[in-house]
């Protein structure tokens, strides 16, 4: 069985997360959707939350069959080998990107040769996106259709509403 798995804090999981996750499901029996926690990020939606909406959008897309959603806390590679993933997927948005990126695929097969890394190139149309633009734009009650999966955009608001603007 083919496994890969797709790190990241997805605070929240956006439209160009989702399609990293469509695109990686095609090349693998399983695609392992590891939530973390990142020591250098503060989150706004706690684990559970970031779980759920992953959950909901995976559902929605009808791609649970396929992918398995699980949070962790530690080292990539460590959480990668105990879910048996072959390869780590990554999304890049621009060249800053690959910079970062590479240092971490470059580290991490150094500490587990068995596993590589592969990048996906982001679709043009959201090149540009990010969780950090989604929340800003939600933090002050701006229309994020266009950024998230319908079935989010509800509890994204809400949470805004229940912490208030910041």
């Amino acid at each position: 069985m083919k496994i890969a798995v797709y790190p990241g804090s997805f605070d929240p999981v956006t439209l160009g997360h989702l399609d990293i996750i469509q695109r990686a499901s095609k090349l693998v029996d399983r695609l392992v959707i590891g939530v973390l926690t990142n020591i250098s990020k503060k989150t706004v939606f706690s684990m559970e939350e970031r779980v759920k909406f992953l959950e909901l959008v995976i559902k929605e897309y009808n791609l649970e069959s396929k992918i398995k959603i699980e949070s962790f806390n530690g080292l990539l590679v460590d959480f990668a080998k105990a879910q048996n993933a072959s390869f780590i997927v990554r999304g890049l948005r621009a060249v800053t990107d690959f910079d970062y990126e590479l240092q971490l695929a470059q580290t991490n097969h150094v500490m587990v040769p068995d596993i590589d890394t592969v990048f996906f190139t982001t679709r043009l149309e959201y090149s540009y996106l990010s969780s950090s633009t989604v929340r800003e734009i939600a933090n002050f009650g701006g229309d994020i259709r266009h950024f998230v999966p319908e079935c989010i955009i509800q509890f994204i608001y809400d949470k805004y509403k229940t912490i208030g603007s910041v």
